[in-house]
């Protein structure tokens, strides 16, 4: 009696709420060619030539209050173990997060996940990257109405559990703080807000301290038919290396549809910077934290990907030209990259020009599961960026790629149907 009354339970609730369970892969492998990537190359080296691949499978399952993601990965680079070996460092956790949604205007999610605001500036998916990006965080996401959105985000990093605080190893944020809002004020019209406090991990004596920092500022997105206007102004304060930060970015972009086919546009963006021979101890150039940096100031990662912090900064003047032709999409963006404080080097002041990166890029969409992309990037550097990089600026100073992306969708189940 008691396991039909369990069977009679069990299928009510499978009928009276929707549940879907889903499973899709994410597998793409590219081939590079690099040459002056990230860093002027020389005569002395050769180019470096590999094949990266990820395999990732994204499993969700979703109901009307509870929404659960579970995203195991593998990132390698072809050869990178043995044919032989009989373990693999490459296996990991990309996202493993729970959703409890408590009503239409509330829900919170937590657990290792991917964040990503507005156009991924300071928070981003880092999905170039094979590896991505994911944190271990709680979400607090709160629907206003169907125009207005808050999400609040908290996250506290340790080593491992332990009776008692274990200094902090890891190369990142102890713990942040943040709260973003975004509005469709119009329906042309969007407006973003973020606030984030950022704490790392420093030594004070035998203690460990959380210093913070923040970042906080506006973006904006006007689109119509034939227009897109994006901008946006962060500023960043507190303390870094128990010293004053007093940094900024700002940007602006604009693209025009000039047809079914083509578009055309053009862009700005600043990130303050100190000069060589400043000799204050505040801190003065913005770092784009945890941002898809990949996507901003050149394909060929000279800045911010993992380079160019605590420097000259930076100005980008940056022009676009798409082609969308059927199945086929290709775009050419030249960068033109000056520095936004002087350049010192041996005592002579540095023309702030830093050369110039033509970047092409294509995709071609074979099925709606596979998609071919590549590009070939040139840097034109000058002597000022061979003052900032070191290497040879009339060395080749290029890099070429090709992938493929296979993203089939393997499996979808409305459950107690």
């Amino acid at each position: 009696m008691r396991r039909i009354l369990f069977l009679l339970v069990l299928l009510y609730a499978t009928q009276s709420y929707s549940q879907q369970i889903s499973v899709s892969a994410d597998v793409r492998m590219r081939l590079e060619q690099r040459d002056g990537f990230g860093t002027l190359s020389n005569d002395t080296i050769q180019p470096a030539t590999y094949i990266a691949q990820r395999t990732r499978m994204n499993i969700l399952y979703k109901s009307n209050h509870l929404n659960l993601k579970f995203a195991p990965q593998n990132y390698r680079v072809w050869g990178d173990v043995s044919t032989v070996s009989t373990s693999d460092v490459g296996n990991a956790l990309h996202e493993a997060y729970a959703e409890v949604i408590f009503n239409k205007k509330f829900s919170l999610k937590a657990g290792r996940q991917e964040i990503a605001l507005d156009d991924h500036r300071i928070f981003g998916s880092l999905d170039w990257a094979m590896q991505g990006r994911s944190h271990d965080a709680a979400l607090l996401q709160i629907a206003a109405d169907s125009l207005n959105k808050i999400q609040i985000g908290l996250a506290i990093n340790s080593n491992k559990e332990s009776l008692f605080r274990d200094p902090y190893r890891i190369s990142q944020y102890k713990a942040f703080q943040y709260i973003w809002y975004h509005g469709d004020l119009t329906p042309n019209f969007g407006l973003s807000f973020l606030f984030l406090n950022n704490g790392l991990a420093i030594k004070n004596g035998n203690l460990e301290e959380i210093e913070y920092s923040q970042t906080a500022g506006p973006r904006f997105l006007y689109k119509n038919k034939r227009l897109t206007l994006d901008g946006y102004a962060y500023w960043q304060f507190g303390k870094l290396q128990s010293k004053k930060l007093k940094a900024a970015n700002y940007a602006l972009n604009l693209l025009a549809t000039l047809n079914k086919q083509f578009k055309v546009g053009g862009g700005v963006e600043y990130l303050s910077g100190k000069a060589s021979n400043d000799t204050d101890v505040e801190f003065k150039s913005f770092t784009p934290l945890y941002g898809t940096n990949h996507k901003f100031n050149g394909f060929m990662d000279y800045f911010y990907v993992g380079n160019h912090a605590n420097n000259v900064g930076l100005i980008d003047y940056n022009f676009r030209i798409i082609a969308d032709i059927n199945k086929l999409n290709l775009m050419l963006k030249p960068h033109i990259f000056n520095t936004a404080a002087d350049l010192v080097k041996n005592g002579v002041t540095q023309n702030s020009y830093l050369g110039t990166e033509i970047d092409f890029t294509f995709s071609y969409k074979m099925y709606d599961y596979v998609q071919w992309q590549g590009g070939i990037s040139k840097m034109f550097a000058s002597t000022s960026m061979e003052a900032l990089k070191g290497g040879d600026k009339d060395g080749s100073n290029y890099w070429a790629w090709l992938a493929i992306h296979i993203n089939p969708k393997l499996f979808s189940q409305e459950l107690g149907k």
